[in-house]
């Protein structure tokens, strides 16, 4: 079959870890499309600069531990850390500009997780992307198949954990609650927006860095400095439910440091629950175990983007996850891009970016790398 018009072979950049501590653009070619897929130019690529700087640092554990899939177990390294990455990231926006697929139309704008790159051709049997309702923001879409879902993830276990196998409704976890985010970078924002949304009573973000807490402030959401207070005896002076019963009803922690856990475990009243969205590339000595998680019986869920809560499979999975995100947009779609979205960085740009962030030359909240217009 001859090649339709954009479809033929080409050669894309895709950026890359080539070793620990270097960002590069590296050309890579790839055929003709093939049948059922459909092809994309970038318009907008997210930077999770938390995970991404793992992996130029060299701390992601995936780097130097084998990971069993089947028992779920990581294992000891057999080796040096493996480089080079050749998939970084996970928030991408591309324009279809040729498809094979019935289902995709020239033009659109689609969401997904190919990692950054000028374009790719996705395959819609292996590979998950969510086509942009007409007039939404496509800088937004860094949020929908991935990031968002994460979050939304985050608001459906603290449902299961408060009702059960009944969770049908997102917001049953935190809808009349007092909610505390530990964190509030962008999965700490999106997933207050997520609880202030659902109806939380009160939602409070909880975070050392001047700029995160203003952009938190001008979203609408209560702020504690942790640089400041002791964030548990702030929240359980706040919040008070009965005689010994102080404290947030629900703890989402966002931030991946050891010490923003125990300091949300701290913050809980007694038996709650942290649902624990953070990625802990390093060990953890300051989770105080034998105290107020022992001490107050609370609970500690891994909110984990690959499983929704057992028991919610036949109900919940990525789509309805992606679904919840884009309502979350219509409402609040302006807010997160006028205050969450902090630097738009040329592609060209992109290995100097890594190279500042790693060095702490340069701090962003959301950085979306964007064509040379």
């Amino acid at each position: 079959m001859p090649a339709e018009n954009g479809s033929g072979p080409r050669t894309v950049q895709v950026l890359q870890v080539t070793e620990p501590g270097t960002v590069r653009w590296v050309d890579v070619p790839s055929g003709s499309l093939a049948d059922g897929c459909f092809r994309v130019d970038t318009v907008a690529s997210g930077v999770s600069a938390g995970t991404e700087l793992s992996f130029v640092k060299g701390s992601n554990p995936a780097l130097t531990r084998s990971w069993d899939a089947e028992l779920g177990l990581f294992g000891p390294g057999t080796g040096p850390a493996s480089y080079p990455v050749t998939k970084l990231g996970y928030m991408q926006v591309g324009r279809v500009v040729a498809s094979r697929d019935p289902n995709v139309r020239v033009g659109e704008c689609v969401a997904a997780t190919y990692g950054h790159a000028t374009g790719h051709d996705v395959d819609p049997m292996s590979e998950r992307y969510v086509v942009m309702p007409l007039g939404t923001d496509p800088l937004l879409g860094i949020y929908v198949a991935h990031m968002g879902p994460i979050c939304a993830n985050g608001l459906l276990h603290a449902a299961a954990d408060l009702v059960g196998a009944g969770a049908t409704d997102l917001a049953a976890g935190v809808r009349g609650r007092r909610v505390l985010v530990t964190g509030a970078g962008v999965v700490g924002l999106l997933t207050a927006l997520f609880a202030d949304y659902l109806g939380a009573a009160e939602v409070v973000v909880a975070d050392p860095t001047a700029a995160r807490l203003s952009a938190a402030r001008a979203l609408g959401l209560g702020t504690v400095d942790s640089s400041a207070v002791d964030v548990g005896t702030w929240v359980k002076r706040r919040w008070r439910h009965g005689p010994g019963d102080r404290g947030a009803d629900l703890v989402l922690q966002c931030r991946g440091q050891a010490a923003a856990l125990q300091e949300a475990l701290r913050a809980l009243r007694p038996q709650g629950t942290v649902v624990d969205l953070a990625f802990y590339p390093a060990g953890a000595e300051e989770v105080r175990l034998g105290e107020e998680f022992h001490h107050n019986g609370l609970r500690i869920v891994c909110a984990q983007i690959g499983r929704v809560p057992r028991g919610l499979q036949h109900l919940w999975d990525r789509e309805r996850l992606s679904a919840a995100t884009l309502e979350l947009l219509a409402a609040r779609g302006d807010d997160a891009r006028a205050h969450i979205v902090t630097d738009l960085v040329p592609m060209a740009d992109a290995p100097q970016l890594y190279a500042d962030l790693a060095a702490r030359r340069r701090q962003v909240l959301q950085a979306v790398l964007t064509p040379e217009s």
